[in-house]
């Protein structure tokens, strides 16, 4: 048989070097998102104060992740690359046009209800907010300065469909970075000038949420795609749009839809049970974010494109190369992330207001969302698959199956540890969460197996078995070389970031040496074709 092109040779850069650029733009976001947790950590602990924002900040957080940045974007990309491809510049102008007025308008009745119904969702979001007046006014007051923060998120988040659509992924992805300079500023700059001292990071959101925007509109100008506002509720692509984005933002935010049950339920706990669950969900999200956002984001227009031309094939290889890439880089940083979860809090956060006890209680939710980490990478390349043929209900349905797994387990799990008498109940929600997520992987890739036969070859297979053993073979050596958590909290902070920069360095060369002790294969992974071989 004649060897096969890549299909990345026709489609443009290659998606490696593709989501090597978001990738290293994330990267930069990422470690000023630390650096924010850091200093709010550091500067406001993980009291019940600091509980009040996160309540507050999850809430758009959440809007953001489920109807702009996840079920619009999952809607919006293959429309728009479909529109690209097939119809005039003219008509693709007209259709942004149509979507940024009709999206602009929604999301701004959002904006208002949020501010008009604050105490209410207070209570829907945080209800064991209900006996302590502090937390509840404190959030309330935050949630009516965030919930704008969702009009121009919104909006931020079609800028960068448009421009990942056009193969530009570095400025989407510098984009919330923003976010975490502002909230630095805020902590430091205008928090000790306010009489509440946490209300200064609603007032940071706020902000950052339109300076955000205002840093795409140049990308956007340049493409000549700045879009003229235009109500569109029935044009053909924004029917489609919206009929694409009721199933999608099941789909698409589940993980976050779990991680809010997480806080409703965490709300009835011990306080601090709150943070401690975002600063460790928070780490986790370091990995998932630069390499499984990363290759969903730049694989979904590339899916979109191979379906809309019917090159079932490439298409087919393309999400199998995803699929292989996630296993490969998930499943040591499971293992880094697991071993090493007290070392990353007590060298990066205990300090000040962040005490020994906040470390011990955030490791154990680190390490319960750590086992789900190659689970919340897949569920992103396995979701794109079936948005790039604008099958959203597919992914729906898992979607709601693992949303009540989460439930279930959640009230299960945290109704077995309050009756142990052991202190981190919090921990049992994020080991639900982790399940649930799964739970989701599992059936997305037995339907992609049923409805398109697709099959991940067996130079995939390989890489998980290869990946898996030098992963095993890198956690017994990090804890073989780890020093006890008493050395760790007696060290300064100089000797604490030294000895875990040299831990995580020698993890990484364990597991490379390992890899190739076992000859593994390079070459799948560089050439689609090879990593597709058992779908032809």
């Amino acid at each position: 048989m004649p060897e096969r092109k890549s299909p990345f040779s026709a489609a443009g850069r290659h998606p490696l070097s593709s989501a090597a650029v978001f990738s290293m733009m994330t990267f930069v976001s990422r470690v000023l998102g630390y650096l924010r947790d850091s200093v709010i950590m550091i500067s406001f602990g993980a009291g019940a104060s600091t509980d009040a924002f996160l309540v507050a900040f999850r809430l758009p957080n959440f809007l953001r992740r489920l109807f702009a940045e996840g079920a619009f974007i999952q809607a919006f990309v293959p429309v728009f690359a479909e529109y690209r491809k097939t119809r005039s510049t003219q008509d693709l102008r007209d259709m942004l046009d149509r979507t940024a007025g009709t999206l602009a308008l929604t999301v701004l009745a959002l904006s208002v209800i949020g501010i008009a119904l604050a105490p209410v969702l207070t209570l829907i979001f945080a209800p064991g907010f209900l006996g302590d007046p502090l937390r509840t006014n404190l959030s309330t007051e935050m949630i009516r300065i965030t919930s704008p923060y969702i009009f121009f998120i919104s909006l931020t988040a079609m800028a960068g469909g448009v421009l990942n659509t056009f193969n530009r992924f570095a400025i989407p992805a510098l984009t919330p970075a923003l976010l975490n300079l502002t909230l630095i500023a805020a902590t430091l700059c205008l928090a000790p000038r306010m009489d509440k001292p946490i209300v200064a990071l609603a007032w940071g959101v706020l902000i950052a949420g339109l300076v955000q925007l205002l840093f795409q509109l140049p990308s956007l100008m340049r493409l000549g795609m700045l879009p003229h506002f235009r109500l569109g509720f029935r044009h053909q692509a924004v029917r489609r749009i919206i009929k694409l984005m009721g199933p999608a933002a099941l789909s698409v935010s589940v993980i976050q839809i779990n991680l809010l049950v997480d806080t409703i339920i965490a709300s009835f706990l011990v306080a601090g049970s709150i943070s401690w669950l975002y600063i460790s969900d928070r780490f986790i999200e370091l990995p998932v974010g630069l390499f499984g956002v990363a290759l969903a984001t730049v694989l979904l227009p590339r899916l979109s494109r191979y379906h809309a031309s019917r090159e079932w094939e490439k298409w087919r290889d393309t999400l199998s190369w995803g699929i292989g890439m996630e296993w490969l880089i998930g499943l040591p940083c499971v293992v880094g992330l697991f071993t090493l979860s007290e070392p990353i809090l007590i060298s990066l956060i205990n300090y000040q207001a962040f005490t020994a006890m906040d470390v011990r209680m955030a490791a154990l939710s680190m390490m319960a969302f750590a086992v789900g980490i190659p689970a919340f990478m897949l569920v992103k390349i396995l979701n794109a698959g079936f948005f790039s043929c604008q099958d959203t209900s597919t992914p729906a349905r898992t979607a709601v199956m693992a949303m009540l797994a989460n439930l279930i387990l959640n009230l299960l799990f945290v109704a077995i540890w309050l009756k142990s008498g052991y202190p981190g109940a919090h921990a049992s929600l994020a080991l639900a969460t982790s399940l649930s997520v799964w739970l989701n992987t599992a059936l997305l890739y037995w339907h992609n197996r049923q409805k398109r036969g697709f099959q991940p070859g067996k130079a995939i297979k390989r890489v998980f078995a290869q990946s898996l053993i030098a992963s095993a073979i890198m956690g017994g050596v990090l804890v073989w070389l780890k020093p006890a958590t008493a050395d760790w909290l007696s060290w300064g902070a100089t000797q604490r970031l030294a000895t875990l920069s040299g831990l995580i360095v020698s993890g990484l060369i364990v597991y490379l040496a390992a890899l190739s002790l076992s000859r593994f294969n390079w070459r799948p992974l560089s050439r689609i074709s090879d990593a597709g071989e058992a779908s032809q």
